[in-house]
């Protein structure tokens, strides 16, 4: 099922006229924003209907778009609603009601603007509030980014280089010092926009690229943390940070299930 025609363009079957009668119905039913309604995906949309061709196409990139810019998805099918009620066959306009949509354009609809949201939700930086890294599900993401681009041959290009420490003899103030230090070590030394991470407790990881510079790096990361952990006292228990390349697995899913076990460790 699609959504009912308009007429040819021309008079009020007109691409322009279309586009205002909607945009009526839709601030009347409650859209809360008049001046971000207006979108290019829009005008894709109402010109799909004026010249008779197939909405899924356009109507899936406009919820792409509300999605995008923040609208809620009772108010995009809302939206979708109002153009709706606004083509009925006799030209006079219903009520936006959204259980009255077309059942495969509400489902294109809804997916569409799912994905993004999505996205949005995997793409956000949750950080971790003791040592200011992003959390695991950040490198996560990025992680994702990678696999999307190169594929199973990620583990060629990339590599993780761990960072762990026996903290089973600090308590306290000492516990959280000695990981602010090392996310600090590990900021310092890598600065070349590598996704650095707090996986647990007790450990760090950043993904870096295999090109010839991660023996440099992890020579210049152990001095780091030796400078930084030594000069306190209260971190004469906490044993030599362990620095490890871990390989990464063929696939993301697999990827994703190795952070996991390293946070536990």
């Amino acid at each position: 099922m699609r959504l009912r025609r308009e007429p040819e363009p021309g008079g009020d079957g007109s691409l322009r006229a279309l586009r205002t009668r909607w945009r009526s119905a839709s601030l009347a039913a409650g859209w809360r924003f008049p001046g971000d309604w207006g979108l290019p995906e829009v005008d894709a949309v109402c010109a799909a209907l004026v010249r008779n061709r197939p909405a899924e196409i356009p109507v899936a990139g406009l919820a792409r778009a509300r999605a995008t810019a923040g609208a809620g998805l009772g108010e995009t099918l809302l939206d979708l609603a109002a153009l709706h009620s606004v083509t009925t066959p006799s030209g006079e306009a219903t009520p936006p009601d959204v259980d009255a949509l077309p059942s495969r354009l509400l489902r294109v609809a809804a997916l569409a603007w799912a994905e993004v949201a999505m996205d949005k939700l995997a793409s956000t930086e949750v950080i971790d509030p003791l040592t200011g890294l992003p959390t695991a599900a950040y490198l996560r993401t990025r992680l994702r980014e990678l696999y999307g681009r190169s594929g199973c041959r990620t583990g060629e290009d990339h590599t993780l280089l761990v960072v762990s420490v026996d903290l089973s003899g600090v308590r306290g103030w000492p516990r959280m010092t000695a990981m602010i230090l090392i996310a600090e070590a590990m900021r310092v030394v890598f600065d070349g926009g590598e996704s650095i991470a707090s996986l647990g407790p007790a450990t760090v990881a950043a993904a870096v690229p295999r090109d010839g510079r991660i023996a440099a790096k992890a020579v210049m990361l152990r001095r780091e943390l030796h400078e930084r952990l030594s000069v306190d006292d209260q971190l004469e228990s906490v044993g030599p940070p362990k620095i490890r390349l871990v390989r990464l697995p063929a696939t993301h899913e697999s990827a994703s299930q190795l952070l996991q076990r390293l946070a536990r460790t």
